[in-house]
This record gives structure tokens, sequence and C-alpha cells, in this order.
């Protein structure tokens, strides 16, 4: 009996503790109550070998009561302030918290609501798509289009003006070949490449002018290529002269080959050889670069590693698509608008006017969306994809543009990177300033688009010129007072009603000076 309470004394200890922490609860009290009783031999156990089972595994069983114990009471303090915590919220529910849809707030995810526009978009569109066909019919014709290239089935002038422009490729391909030679000098080749390149605006604008066979879609098209080839050429001239400066310079150092330095290429660049000047002026070199997607010329540009067909049929898929979208679109929304439209013009109602221009807008600018996505994305990858040609940014992220000069160095990189290479920065080497730099490069593509409507319709208003001239003024006021979201607010607006209505105001006077009267 000694014995027993020699071994029971430890434990009755450990339960005495248990119960003082207040984790055990109302079972051990009963047990503590039992070994006490056990302790004063009032009920010894009928079997010995089962009551030293019971003794040890109670044992085992109160080592891990007394672990519990432990944590309970550490756990204790934790549980007090959770309470304590607890009671607070239920007493204070405010806190120092802006709305969300204050600046202040910080808060940015709108994705819902940009959800919410998208499908306030569809659904209004569609209504404007049933209201115009319930009103007008189904208008689209895919064979009408025929007639806006070709006004007689057996002429093709605007075809036979593209073919012609190969003479003017040719002629500064063979000038830059007798200038690496040495047998003329450089200001015979500067006064040639000067007349190639005059020619490539006086011949395609003269043709137009004076060939009544010419419709205006065939113009523009025909327009629009030799105004990509100047720019080439002029490209190509100019990186072709720097090369010769170079190999002057390094004469006297090279005695076996003379190279233009390299751009890094991209993978798959090792499967083509490179060039050095003058190794590149040759009849394949100078027709890839008339054929690839940009507008400066380099000697060895980044090549893909093969061609990716899943990728090309694609893009091939998605140019064939769009055009016919486009042609529907302008077929069934934008011809009946337009000849809605001339009558308020006619009569000068001013009201009238302006809500006519602000509905041509609309679908004007959806056009306009899709014709970039059509051109910049689908067709210029096609392009790239077929040629191997390696750099793929033709855009960059235009759609949120917070000041109107970002708009322009971003949504038409080819154009871009030439202005900045063959324009821009030889205007700051001369000295210069910024500011008339930008104007000058405005002026330069004022130009063009003025060359690109007014020569095409055979009349000169320059709306196009204007508009371009205004993102100058436009520029500075977005970038001095509007910042963030304002500012890309207004170059959208200036997407939506500046320029696209300078066009359609072109369209307009067109279809009043040839259709006026008959309507």
């Amino acid at each position: 009996m000694s014995d027993k309470t020699e071994i029971r004394g430890p434990v009755t200890r450990r339960r005495r503790t248990t119960i003082s922490g207040g984790g055990g609860g109302t079972g051990g009290v009963k047990q503590a109550n039992g070994s006490k009783r056990e302790d004063a031999g009032e009920k010894p156990p009928p079997y010995p070998s089962k009551a030293k089972t019971e003794e040890v595994s109670s044992h085992a069983s109160n080592n891990g009561k007394v672990g519990k114990a432990k944590g309970q009471l550490a756990d204790s303090p934790r549980k007090q302030r959770s309470v304590v915590e607890d009671i607070n919220q239920r007493l204070s529910c405010h806190v120092l918290q802006e709305s969300l849809l204050s600046s202040d707030s910080g808060y940015s995810n709108y994705r819902g609501i940009l959800n919410w526009c998208v499908v306030m978009l569809v659904l209004s569109n569609a209504r404007l798509f049933l209201e115009n066909i319930i009103k007008y019919g189904i208008l689209v014709d895919p064979i009408q289009v025929v007639s806006l290239f070709l006004k007689d089935p057996y002429s093709w002038p605007s075809a036979c003006i593209i073919i012609v422009s190969n003479v003017f490729i040719l002629a500064a391909l063979y000038t830059e070949r007798r200038l690496a030679v040495g047998t003329i000098s450089e200001s015979t080749g500067l006064i040639l490449h000067v007349f190639t390149l005059t020619s490539l605006l006086i011949f395609p604008s003269a043709s137009v002018l004076t060939v009544d066979s010419i419709t205006s879609v065939g113009g523009v098209l025909s327009l629009g290529v030799y105004s990509v080839l100047f720019l080439k050429l002029y490209s190509y001239q100019d990186t072709n002269r720097w090369c010769r400066e170079i190999r002057h310079a390094k004469a006297k150092r090279l005695t076996r080959s003379y190279s233009c330095p390299n751009v890094a290429q991209s993978n798959g660049s090792a499967v083509h050889c490179h060039v050095s000047y003058p190794g590149n002026l040759t009849h394949r070199d100078m027709y890839y670069f008339v054929f690839a997607p940009t507008l400066c010329y380099q000697l060895n540009f980044p090549r893909s590693p093969r061609i990716r067909k899943r990728f090309l049929i694609r893009r091939l898929f998605e140019m064939l698509f769009f055009m016919q979208l486009l042609v529907g679109l302008i077929q069934q929304w934008m011809v009946p608008t337009i000849q809605n439209s001339m009558k308020p013009f006619q009569e000068m109602d001013f009201s009238r006017m302006v809500e006519r221009l602000l509905k041509l807008a609309v679908p004007n600018h959806l056009i306009w969306l899709i014709f970039f996505y059509w051109f910049f994305h689908s067709s210029m990858n096609f392009v790239a994809e077929l040629l191997q040609f390696g750099d793929r940014e033709f855009y960059r992220d235009w759609w949120n543009s917070e000041t109107v000069t970002y708009f322009w160095a971003n949504w038409n990189i080819p154009v871009h990177k030439w202005c900045l290479r063959h324009f821009y920065k030889p205007m700051l080497k001369r000295g210069t300033n910024k500011f008339l730099a930008q104007t000058a490069v405005f002026l330069l593509s004022a130009f063009f688009h003025e060359y690109l409507v007014s020569v095409p319709l055979k009349m000169f208003r320059l709306w196009a010129f204007m508009g371009m001239m205004a993102q100058v003024p436009l520029a500075w006021f977005v970038g001095r007072f509007l910042n963030g979201n304002y500012g890309n607010a207004a170059v959208w607006m200036s997407l939506i009603i500046g320029q696209p209505v300078a066009v359609l105001m072109y369209v307009h006077d067109y279809y009043v000076i040839h259709y006026g009267e008959a309507t």
C-alpha cells in the first residue's frame, strides 16, 4: 500500500495542478476525487493487474492533460484579448476611411464598371444596328466594292501606277551603287536622290489628277504606296550615306573589309548571313526592305528563326474577316448617314450640322479602331511572319496615352521611328530647339495627311492639314493642364471628334459636290 502511495503521489500532484488551472472541467474533478479514495484505501480494486493497467493509462492521459493545461494557460491571455477586441468591434463599427469612388481612397479596380461599359456599348450599337436595318434594309454589296477601285474592268490605272514605282526603286539602288564605287560625287548623288524622291510625290499625284479613270479609293491606294516608298527610299539613302562616312573615317585603319556597325540580332539570326557595306547594295536586299513592314533601313534586320504556319493562318483569317467587316460597316452605316447629312450642310443649319458630324464621328471612330487592328496587327504581322522579319513592335499602348505627344509617338511605331531617326534628331543636332523640331514633325505629318486626302478627292480644303496642326496647341494644353485620367480622356475626345471629323468633312464635301444636285 505504501508503494502505491509513493507511485500515486506525483500523479495526484499533477492532477491537483490541473484542477487549480481550471482546465480539467467536471471530468477532471471527478477523477481527482476518485484518486483520493484509492489513496485512502476505501475501495481497493478487485483485480490488481487491471488496476495497474488503469493506473498507467491514467498516468499517460494525465500527462497529456497537463501539457494541454499549460497550453491553455498560455492561450488564456490571448483569449482574453480576443474577447476584448470582439467587444470593442461591437461597440465601434466605424473607422476613418474614404468612399471607393473618391480619388483619395486609392481604389483602382474598376473591372466591373469596364464590363458594364462594354455591355452598354454592345447593347447601344445593337439598337443602332437594328434601327439601321429597319430603316434602310440590307445595303451591304461586296460586288460594289470592286467599282470603288475600278471604273472599267479592262483598265487598271492604279495598279499600273504602282508597278511604275519599280523605276524609282531601281534608280535609288543604282545611284547608291555608283556612290559606293566612287563613280559619282556625293553632291551629284544628292541631286539624283532629291530628283528621285521629288518624282515619287509628283508623278502619282499628277497621274491621279489627270487620269479620269482613276477612282478615289484607287488614288488613295496608289498615293499611299508612293508615300511609304518615299519614306523608305529616304531612309535607304540616308543609311548608306552614314555607312560611307564610317568607311571614310576608318579607311586608314581597316585594310580588308569595311562594315557598318550591326545591331544585335534576335533568335535565329545565325541562319541569315550578315552583310556589310557595300555588299548590301543588291536587288534582293533592296526589295526585301521595300516589302518589309518598316520604314527605317538597316543593313542587317533581326530575323525570326522560322515561319509559324498557324500564326500566319490566324493573321490571314483576321485580315479577311476585318476587311469584310469594314466594308459592311461603311456601306451599311456610314454611307446612309453621310447622304442624310447633305441637306443640313447645304442649308448651313449649324445645329443640324453639329448633330450630323457627331453622329458620323461614332461610326467613323469605330471603323478607325477596326482599321487599326486590321492594318497594324493583322496585316503587318502577316507580312512580317512571311518575310521572317523579327521586329514586331508596330504599336505600343497608345490607348493609355495621357498626353497627345505620347499618343502620336506610340500608335504608329514605324512612322515614329522614321521621324525620330531621320527628321527629329538631325534637327536637334543642327541646333534646333525641341519645340520647333516637334512642330516640324507635325508639319510634315500634316502635309502627308493632306496629300493623301485632297489629291484622290481632287479638291483642296486643308481640313486634314489644319486638323493635324491643331494637335500642337492641343498637345501643349493637355500636357500643361490635364494629367492622368483627364489627359487620357482628352486624348480620346480628340480622336473621336478631332481629326476623324476633318476627314468626314472631306467626304461630305465630296458628296455635296458630286451628288448634291441629284438629291
